[in-house]
C-alpha cells in the first residue's frame, strides 16, 4: 500500500533588501496616497506581483503603511515624542 504525500509549494519570501527598498519608495514618495501601479514605476528594480503583495500585507501589518480604496500611504512615525504623548493621552 503506497502512502500519498501531499508536496506544499513554497511560496517565494521577499529578502530584506527588497522589503528595506519598498519601504524607503513609500517613505519617501512624493505624493501623500500612491498606487501599486505608481509603486512598482518608482521603484529603482522590477519586484514580482506577489511579492509585493506580501510585503504590503507585512507593512500593514506592522502598521508602516495604510491601504485604502484611494491607494497607499506612509503612516509610520517613529517620534518618542509622539509615542510619548500618546501614552500620557486620554481617550474621549
Amino acid at each position: 500500500m503506497s502512502e500519498c504525500i501531499a508536496v506544499q509549494r513554497l511560496e517565494h519570501s521577499p529578502t530584506l533588501n527588497t522589503v528595506l527598498m519598498v519601504e524607503e519608495v513609500l517613505k519617501n514618495m512624493q505624493e501623500s496616497v500612491i498606487s501599486i501601479a505608481e509603486l512598482k514605476r518608482h521603484l529603482p528594480k522590477q519586484i514580482n506581483h506577489n511579492t509585493l503583495k506580501t510585503i504590503l500585507i507585512y507593512l500593514e501589518q506592522s502598521n508602516k503603511i495604510a491601504v485604502t480604496m484611494k491607494g497607499i500611504t506612509w503612516i509610520f512615525n517613529p517620534d518618542p515624542r509622539l509615542k510619548k504623548a500618546i501614552d500620557k493621552g486620554f481617550e474621549l
